[in-house]
């Protein structure tokens, strides 16, 4: 039997993305090779998730915290790569998702930078959930809100807190509107500097993180709202954004049908059409001058799902206060070259803030 076109669009498009955010290569081999119908895929996934569960429960019955923060993890990796695309089936989708959550939550007392899952308030009396992690330590210390993208959520983003909390930075990993916990019940919107002030009034609350010092950082979808959310939000001192976009609607015919279906479900529209015509709003002409503070731009020239000069509309319109990274061998958010910018990434956030 042939493969399934959805099945090796996930493959080509997003391998590196897996292996970089915590997938280990062996388990991406053992359920590629096996899987060969898009309608099997969140299954075969979430048995990975299930193998690493029971594991982390044999861990936790034997007392032993670090193999727990371990299998943990990679079972919400597992569960998430399963549900992250995964639109076709909703009600599939939600239960994987369900144990990316818990899961997760299992794992973060053991990690080396424990958190908790936190409460946001949000409009009309709703709640945002975050993860929020702080560096070892008593001192007040600066924080940086990680934004993800249209099919990435806030558990994805462990590694690139990781890195941000070895250089002393609290880390707040957040699922918006129509991401993670909030994309069941809210539309993504493109002015996301509205969830971006209520994350950032929050950590204003917060017993040791200092408000003054608040970046933010976007991967994928994600670098828009960080570009949009810094047009708008003057709390932020520094801002990343890695491979967001410039004009979302622009390319939309050209990405995976699998991206396009997704784009679909998450702004809660009826078909690509109606999708297309809320997408025009994502759109950063006329709002990137807003930006007073420090921008990184981070870019692939071998992009495939964000052309390459969308970051250098994005640095062009920004000149003032950006830096433009161009990889001229990176891909979608150079997640095949993590050793050439993520260390360098957190470096620089660390500088802005004064970590």
């Amino acid at each position: 039997m042939a493969r399934d076109e959805r099945v090796q669009s996930a493959i080509d498009n997003w391998a590196p993305r897996f292996i970089a955010n915590g997938i280990d290569y062996n388990d991406f081999q053992y359920v590629t090779t096996h899987v060969e119908r898009w309608e099997d895929w969140c299954r075969a996934w979430s048995e990975r998730g299930a193998f690493y569960e029971r594991m982390g429960e044999q861990a936790e019955a034997a007392g032993n915290g670090v193999s727990i923060a371990y299998h943990y993890l990679h079972a919400s990796m597992a569960y998430h790569f399963g549900k992250f695309l995964f639109v076709s089936s909703p009600d599939e989708l939600r239960e994987a998702h369900e144990h990316v959550v818990s899961t997760y939550k299992r794992a973060l007392p053991h990690c080396d930078f424990p958190g908790e899952r936190v409460e946001i308030p949000y409009e009309n009396g709703a709640s945002m959930y975050g993860i929020l992690r702080r560096p070892s330590g008593t001192a007040t210390v600066p924080v940086v809100i990680i934004v993800p993208g249209l099919d990435s959520v806030k558990e994805e983003m462990h590694n690139y807190g990781d890195d941000l909390l070895r250089r002393g930075m609290a880390v707040l990993a957040l699922d918006g509107p129509g991401q993670g916990e909030m994309e069941f019940n809210f539309a993504m919107r493109y002015d996301y500097e509205v969830p971006v002030k209520y994350a950032v009034d929050y950590l204003e609350n917060c017993q040791g993180i200092d408000p003054s010092r608040i970046g933010l950082m976007g991967v994928s979808l994600g670098g828009y709202y960080a570009s949009r959310a810094a047009s708008f939000e003057p709390r932020l001192r520094a801002v990343i954004e890695n491979c967001g976009g410039y004009d979302i609607a622009r390319h939309f015919s050209k990405r995976p049908f699998i991206t396009r279906a997704a784009f679909v479900a998450r702004s809660r529209s009826a078909n690509e059409a109606e999708a297309m015509e809320t997408l025009k709003n994502f759109n950063l002409s006329g709002v990137l001058k807003n930006i007073t503070c420090p921008l990184l731009v981070i870019q692939g020239r071998l992009d495939r799902l964000v052309p390459a000069e969308d970051g250098e509309r994005i640095a062009a319109d920004t000149k003032s206060v950006s830096e433009l990274w161009m990889f001229e061998d990176g891909n979608h958010v150079c997640n095949n070259i993590p050793f050439k910018h993520r260390p360098q990434q957190s470096d620089w956030m660390r500088t802005k803030l004064g970590a």
